[in-house]
């Protein structure tokens, strides 16, 4: 099972920059592996500008639209082949991370 993430993101971060950067946290410590975060100056929301988060080249796109939430990222594993056992208590990783983005926010 490879998995590649990178996170592109503005400089400084913002917002959903950060969320993207701690998933990439989490997918990165869940697997065991590297993720890369690459700064651009470029907009371009889930796709090749900031904010985006990627696995194996593929831009995940937020079912609403706006934010990539956990259920778009373990979907777009999932269809990429990622068993289901090894993603188990991912969700719950992913989760923090919103509910630290919601707890910075207030």
């Amino acid at each position: 099972m490879s998995i590649k993430i990178r996170v592109i993101s503005q400089q400084p971060p913002g917002g959903r920059c950060n969320l993207y950067a701690g998933y990439a946290d989490a997918l990165a410590h869940h697997f065991r592996i590297g993720a890369e975060i690459e700064y651009s100056a470029t907009r371009g929301a889930h796709g090749d500008g900031f904010p985006s988060l990627w696995l194996n080249g593929i831009a995940v796109q937020p079912e609403d639209g706006a934010i990539v939430m956990p259920s778009d990222i373990l979907a777009t594993l999932q269809a990429q082949g990622i068993p289901p056992d090894a993603m188990s208590g991912l969700d719950k990783t992913l989760e923090a991370q919103v509910e630290r983005m919601l707890g910075n926010a207030g």
